[in-house]
């Protein structure tokens, strides 16, 4: 979702800078490409942690997701563009689900903001699996909830640790490289298909699903 549907990577870590910077700590590029992918507990953890204030990875949690949810609403996480014709024309086709790393309350208000709910047939948020991105948990689950063999399905991803995860779950990768947060080579090998943009993704992906 973040960096494919709407743009929205820069206000995650603007969240985690607001949160560590309240606890002392001053949060480093490194440390958004270290979370980036991780679930709401995996990334509210280290933020804690790298803050010297472990016990406080709920309450890190908590503000994070609240700071995203209020900028949604306040709509300042635009769609990417080409973004909703990409979901409609896939949705038209075959199931779609949202395989994310985000809390599941930031999902729901995207989609909601953006009138794309009624288009996907399923839902998963990495904080409801064991493990979030590069492990391949949320994308299995995913694939789960619509009924479909995850070996038949394709992942579209902007960030390193997502294409890692959809190619460990078996799906066929569509890399939708993020320029501001370029992902690596070695994730970038992963992909069956490297689009520039949304509509080559979208041309792509549905090419394949009519030939």
């Amino acid at each position: 979702m973040d960096g494919v549907i709407v743009e929205s990577e820069h206000l995650w870590e603007e969240s985690w800078t607001v949160s560590a910077a309240a606890r002392g700590y001053t949060w480093m590029p490194e440390d958004t490409s270290t979370v980036q992918g991780m679930s709401a507990p995996e990334w509210s953890a280290y933020v804690a942690a790298r803050a010297g204030m472990p016990e406080e990875a709920e309450t890190v949690r908590a503000e994070c997701v609240k700071f995203m949810v209020d900028k949604v609403i306040g709509g300042e996480a635009p769609l990417m563009p080409g973004a909703a014709e990409l979901v409609r024309a896939v949705a038209g086709l075959v199931p779609v689900a949202v395989a994310s790393s985000a809390a599941r309350m930031v999902i729901e208000a995207v989609l909601a903001e953006h009138g794309l709910a009624d288009r996907f047939g399923a839902v998963c948020s990495s904080e409801e699996v064991p493990y979030g991105k590069p492990a391949p948990d949320v994308y299995l689950e995913a694939a789960r909830r619509l009924g479909v063999n995850p070996l038949r399905c394709m992942g579209i991803e902007d960030s390193s640790n997502g294409m890692r995860s959809a190619r460990a779950a078996g799906l066929t990768l569509v890399a939708l490289p993020n320029a501001a947060y370029p992902p690596k080579p070695d994730a970038l090998a992963l992909a069956e298909h490297v689009a520039a943009t949304h509509d080559d993704a979208r041309e792509y992906i549905t090419g394949r699903l009519t030939s």
